[in-house]
């Protein structure tokens, strides 16, 4: 093998291992069990959320707190990946998220992570997802308000 075949097989296998980190994050969140879900991130994890109703913190620790409330929120998590983009140790996950909001109401969002991998683990999320889609299939009053704003 070549210094070229060489270094093509390192990067080809740093991507599998890079899809293979994020899909079983993603899947972990089916379990409903935080120490399965925090198992996937780094101690120094970073999780970051761009959405108005999102809340991020920093530290494995932190993160695994708040997911049991998330969890218990959010019955039956689902996330299902549409689309998964690989570049070395970064990954972005198109998805669509399932859940029962506070075991009641179904409610689907549609959504993108951007994850950055180190040593096996997700060192940073960044959650990109509409607000407004959770509280208009969460909320009726919600609903109601932002479809007086055309935001259906």
């Amino acid at each position: 093998m070549n210094r070229t075949s060489d270094n093509s097989a390192s990067i080809s296998s740093r991507r599998a291992d890079t899809e293979r980190v994020v899909r079983a994050y993603l899947d972990a969140f089916s379990t409903g069990d935080a120490d399965r879900i925090a198992a996937h991130v780094t101690d120094d994890f970073v999780n970051e959320h761009t959405a108005g109703l999102g809340a991020g913190c920093v530290g494995r620790a932190v993160y695994h707190e708040r997911l049991h409330g998330f969890l218990a929120d959010m019955a039956g998590l689902r996330y299902e990946i549409e689309d998964l983009l690989v570049d070395g140790e970064r990954g972005a996950a198109f998805y669509t998220m399932t859940a029962s909001w506070q075991g009641t109401v179904p409610i689907s969002i549609r959504g993108v992570q951007r994850l950055v991998v180190h040593d096996g683990l997700i060192r940073h999320r960044t959650d990109y997802w509409d607000s407004a889609v959770f509280l208009a299939q969460a909320d009726p009053a919600a609903r109601a308000a932002l479809a007086e704003l055309g935001i259906r």
